[in-house]
Parts: C-alpha cells; sequence; structure tokens
C-alpha cells in the first residue's frame, strides 16, 4: 500500500494518541497540559499556541473518536466517525511547504484549535484508508497483556503485535518456553 509521507506521519500520530489513553495499559499519557505540550512538540503539531484545560479536553474528545474508529466494526461504521470528526473540525484543505517539508495538504483552518488539527488532519489520514478499503489496517495488539493500536503497512496484512521486538518477541519465548516445558515433562 502507497501512503503519502505527510498521510504516514498523520497515521502515527493518530496510533500514539490513542496509545495515550489509559485504557492502553498505562496512565493517561495526556494527562495534563505539559503532556499535551510534549505531545504536539514530539509531533511537529505546527501552529499550537497557548493550550489550556479545554484544548485538554477537547483533545481527550477526538482521542476517543480515535479509538473508536480503531474498533469499528466495518468501512461503514469507520465512515461514519470519520465524517463526524472531520466534519467538527471545519477542514479547510491547504496545501503548505513548511519547515523543510515538500508541498503537502493541511486539512485544518489557519488557526484551528489544537483538537480541530488533529481530528482534520489525522481524520483525513484515516479517510484514506476506509477509502482505499484497507481499514482492516487498524487494528489493536494482539498481545493478551496490550491492547495498543496500530497500523498495519506489511504487504500481506499480517502483523499481530504493536512491537515484535517486545510484544511478539516475549509471546514467542513464552510458547517456546511452554513448549520445552511439556516435552520435558
Amino acid at each position: 500500500m502507497l501512503i503519502p509521507h505527510d498521510t504516514r506521519i498523520a497515521l502515527d500520530t493518530v496510533v500514539d494518541l490513542v496509545n495515550t489513553a489509559p485504557e492502553s495499559g498505562q496512565n493517561d499519557g495526556l494527562a495534563d497540559i505539559a503532556a499535551l505540550y510534549e505531545f504536539a512538540t514530539n509531533h511537529s503539531v505546527s501552529g499550537v499556541g497557548d493550550l489550556s484545560r479545554r484544548d485538554l479536553k477537547a483533545v481527550h474528545g477526538v482521542r476517543g473518536l480515535f479509538a473508536e474508529i480503531f474498533a469499528a466494526p466495518d468501512s461503514r461504521s469507520a465512515a461514519e466517525l470519520v465524517n463526524q470528526l472531520v466534519a467538527a473540525a471545519g477542514t479547510t484543505p491547504q496545501l503548505t511547504d513548511h519547515d523543510g517539508y515538500d508541498w503537502h495538504v493541511h486539512y485544518f483552518a489557519p488557526g484551528a484549535s489544537i483538537a480541530d488539527h488533529l481530528a482534520a488532519d489525522c481524520g483525513m489520514a484515516l479517510a484514506f484508508i476506509v477509502v482505499a478499503d484497507e481499514q482492516e489496517r487498524l487494528r489493536r495488539c494482539e498481545a493478551p497483556d496490550c491492547g495498543r493500536a496500530f497500523v498495519d503497512l506489511s504487504r500481506n496484512r499480517s502483523r499481530r503485535y504493536c512491537d515484535s521486538r517486545t510484544c511478539g518477541n516475549r509471546l514467542h519465548v513464552a510458547a517456546y518456553r511452554a513448549r520445552r516445558k511439556e516435552a520435558a515433562g
């Protein structure tokens, strides 16, 4: 699946945002305004001004809708959620070439809040996944104690774990040890 650079960045941002939720087996990764600033900085979210508790609450709402899209049972349900998200953000597509990046499209309106910025740009990235009939690539880790979100960009759509070096390797080692124990027992 060919995904443009800016769409890939937006998908990575969606995944990281969803994985900040306390349901991901951790504390809330966006528990306060400082964490929201850090998230915006780490993901190069442009145009972030002063943030408030209101912004934090709005981003938590966007994060919840993104999580619902990952859990949507079919493309029609996912499309309805994406449409809701993008419409509420008031998308205003515009070409831009800032900060050393080539031409790409921003979907958020100038001066948009961080929540609308994330909803518009990341929502459109998810829209492209649904349009390409690739919604099944929006997954949750199959490790029993994990459940983190990820986008399966493998050629044959076979990725099962959020990180093969941690969750995947841990489960493979546990299965190996169980087989050895059974064989020895």
